[in-house]
């Protein structure tokens, strides 16, 4: 046999799979049923492979446990395995008396399969700066942490923790200190800024290269913060305003102070229009403009009047001084006469109405929970797994409420080359479920396990991530 010969035999035996050596890994998941989000089906009999945070490969269970050993092998037992889940709109703060009880809401994500958190700022945004740092690190235990820092804000705001302007060159410097902060998007609310600044900074963070979210003042129309570049509408309060054939004119008449907040939500019901809707979100979609809903907030919030929430088992896990930033909201509402609540059950229900309108026009609909401080139990963790049972309620169907939590998050800051997916080369942010979530949406609740970067936490880790956050809540409380 000639030396050619056997070097031809020797390089097809090292190219053969079936022949060559198996691969070295750090965790091979068998047996699993992998939930392919984009698709809306599912694949029986797939194996997972992962080395550090990576996954390395993913198929046929038994073709891949050929090609890889790893130094752990968890059996999926046929269970489904989905992305990890993203609360694209989550809050900090509080004062700093309450960082450490803040802090503690972090595993709480985690332990509910949220391995990715978008914080829309709070008053603590140097606090959370340096979570996010050291989450990145491996240093605090906690979702990938993505947030915009200090929002931006007109003088003397309602808010603290803003960066305060009143002119443009405020704008411009506002934005150069949060690119030196390496925010990952920008946050703009309405509560002094002037409307016309408010444009100015959507279209300057656009310039630089920086994502916006807003709350968009009355005096401007919806189309008018699109048109400028703002990236996500935050609460579907807004895009519902986007459907009243008289926003312009209520924008007009509202600017040149000659009705009152009251009487611009009266005009605007009044003029809802399905068709006027459908035109604006098929614009938004067009502008790739994604929509945070953030309805179980305000779902909870407009019910206070039935509903009893003082024995909340999930209380348990929110700190003695959170707990009393719900307060003020509480107080607030009680203060409704019958006519009040009624009105404020209507507001919501017809803006709940125009989610499946925005879905089918094609607008990016991204899971948000506005959980945190001053939110009033609208708690970190569960509260994402209650907003999507709401979106199949309110009109979507499983698979796309599904997405909204796992799919268009990582589209809307870039990022589907790394999440997003059960694939080759995504990152290795992994849930385990007992139950197909495209059958029912409630079974992102039932957890078997959670890897986020790679790092396993089974049951009785993430079980364990619970019973520590109780505990130290419970000193507090004492």
């Amino acid at each position: 046999m000639t030396n050619r010969l056997l070097a031809a035999l020797a390089a097809l035996f090292l190219a053969a799979p079936s022949l060559a050596a198996p691969r070295s890994a750090d965790v091979i998941i068998r047996h699993a049923t992998v939930v392919d989000v984009a698709g809306a089906r599912t694949v029986s009999g797939q194996a997972i492979v992962v080395r550090g945070g990576d996954i390395v490969a993913v198929g046929a269970d038994a073709t891949v446990a050929r090609r890889w050993r790893a130094a752990r092998s968890i059996d999926a037992g046929a269970r489904y395995v989905i992305p990890g889940l993203w609360d694209m709109h989550v809050h900090f703060g509080g004062g700093p008396e309450l960082i450490a009880e803040n802090e503690a809401l972090l595993p709480l994500y985690l332990a509910h399969g949220i391995t990715t958190i978008r914080d829309c700022a709070g008053d603590l945004p140097e606090q959370v700066l340096a979570w996010r740092d050291a989450i990145a690190a491996g240093a605090l235990q906690g979702p990938t942490l993505l947030t915009s820092g200090p929002k931006i804000e007109g003088l003397k705001p309602v808010w603290k923790g803003t960066l305060e302007t009143g002119s443009t060159a405020d704008v411009d410097a506002a934005l150069a200190k949060l690119k030196a902060l390496n925010v990952d998007f920008v946050k703009i609310t309405d509560s002094t800024l002037d409307p016309q600044l408010f444009l100015y900074a959507v279209a300057r963070a656009k310039a630089v290269g920086l994502r916006t979210s807003g709350h968009i003042p009355m005096a401007l129309t919806v189309a008018q913060a699109a048109d400028a570049g703002l990236s996500s509408i935050e609460h579907i309060d807004y895009a519902y305003k986007a459907g009243a054939a008289a926003e312009a004119a209520v924008a007009a008449d509202f600017a040149a102070g000659r009705i009152d907040r009251a009487e611009a939500n009266r005009r605007l019901d009044a003029s809802f229009s399905p068709a006027q809707a459908d035109a604006a979100y098929r614009r938004f979609a067009r502008q790739g403009i994604a929509v945070t809903p953030t309805m179980n907030g305000s779902r909870i919030i407009a019910w206070l009047d039935s509903e009893d929430h003082s024995q909340d088992p999930y209380l348990a896990y929110i700190g003695p001084r959170l707990r009393q930033t719900y307060a003020w909201r509480i107080e607030r509402a009680a203060k409704d006469d019958a006519a009040a609540v009624a009105a404020r059950h209507a507001r919501f229900d017809r803006a709940a109405a125009v989610l499946p309108m925005l879905q089918k026009a094609g607008v990016p609909i991204m899971a948000g929970t506005d959980a945190g401080f001053l939110n009033s139990f609208n708690y970190p963790g569960i509260g994402l797994h209650d907003e999507l049972s709401l979106f199949v309620r309110r009109g979507l169907t499983p698979a796309q409420a599904l997405a909204s939590a796992t799919h268009t998050g990582p589209a809307w800051f870039g990022r589907l080359d790394r999440y997003g997916a059960v694939a080759r080369g995504k990152a290795a942010d992994l849930v385990i479920l007992d139950a197909n979530p495209l059958a029912d949406i409630a079974a992102t609740r039932a957890i078997h396990l959670v890897m986020h970067k790679g790092e396993v936490h089974d049951r009785a880790a993430l079980d364990a991530m619970l019973a520590a956050t109780r505990a130290r809540v419970a000193a507090w409380a004492e």
